[in-house]
């Protein structure tokens, strides 16, 4: 696939995976839900790896990698099944846009590879006033959005210090292989979690619940992860860091107009402030080297 058509398609799929998260637990129970889409990502990708031949490393900086992976993995997507019962859709994809910001803030701390120059610290800061702002749309989402949103960023800094941990372990396995390796870790997780909190079999499973499933376990948790690890391998970082700007805002719209989702002024402000943190964060130190120079030309 070209990086063009990869970059599309994540986009897409990252746009749509909040939707389908609310759709995947009606009438069924958001641990089942996440129980099955990781079960039926873990049988779909073991079939890619055998059609494809792909080896599996379990040396072990791959195991590693597996366990650091699964464990960010199973506690994001717990929190997030949770909070998807109080949080809109679009909110959660607003919140999982401040994920670069944390990560980035995780890597200068744990890894020492990159300096909080002032730009980046600025885009920080704008960041951190969209999420105050977002927060302070959600009190007019009913009674449990507020504490939703709190768990729901508690899974947004799970998995963006788990990529900064897997980025510390530096496996070079193939992103198949990875992402099996991933799902191995976090499913039996998952199982424990829904025979805990559940553990009854759906009485009934709606349509549109086994739909959003399917297509989380195939493409939310399977196809999204292989592309988006090919960009990182094929694809300048910045370029990448423009999906983060541009799925919140689909993700807001396709919850407004096909879940009838209410969004309140707060969310679009904090949501464009959060957007220009990004921004501020991954280019502003660019802007400011190039102010200067047509500051002469002028």
């Amino acid at each position: 696939m070209s990086l063009p058509a990869a970059f599309v398609t994540v986009v897409l799929i990252w746009s749509t995976t909040p939707l389908a998260i609310k759709w995947s637990a009606l009438g069924v129970g958001s641990s089942f839900a996440v129980l099955s889409r990781m079960a039926a990502g873990t049988l779909l990708c073991a079939l890619l790896l055998a059609v494809l031949r792909i080896r599996f490393p379990l040396h072990r900086r791959a195991r590693q990698s597996y366990l650091a992976s699964g464990l960010s993995m199973f506690g994001a997507m717990a929190l997030t099944y949770w909070a998807a019962q109080f949080v809109s859709s679009g909110m959660i994809s607003v919140m999982f846009g401040l994920s670069p910001l944390i990560t980035s803030l995780g890597a200068a701390l744990w890894l020492r590879e990159e300096a909080i120059t002032p730009s980046k610290l600025a885009g920080m800061l704008l960041g951190l006033a969209g999420l105050v702002l977002v927060f302070s749309g959600g009190l007019h989402l009913g009674d449990g959005a507020p504490m939703g949103l709190v768990i729901l960023f508690i899974a947004v800094v799970l998995q963006s210090l788990g990529l900064v941990w897997i980025k510390k372990i530096g496996d070079d396995s193939s992103p198949l292989a990875t992402t099996l390796g991933t799902l191995m870790v976090a499913l039996p997780l998952f199982f424990s979690a829904w025979w805990l909190l559940d553990g009854h079999w759906p009485a009934a499973m709606p349509g549109r619940a086994i739909a959003a499933i399917l297509y989380l376990g195939m493409f939310g948790s399977v196809l999204g992860f292989m592309l988006y690890f090919y960009m990182i391998k094929h694809m300048e970082t910045g370029h990448i860091a423009l999906m983060m700007l541009i799925t919140p805002v689909i993700a807001l719209l396709l919850g407004h107009g096909f879940n009838h989702e209410e969004v309140v002024p707060q969310v679009w402000v904090g949501t464009t402030s959060i957007l220009l943190g990004l921004c501020l964060h991954r280019w502003g130190s660019l802007w400011l080297a190039y102010l200067p120079i047509r500051r002469e030309d002028s």
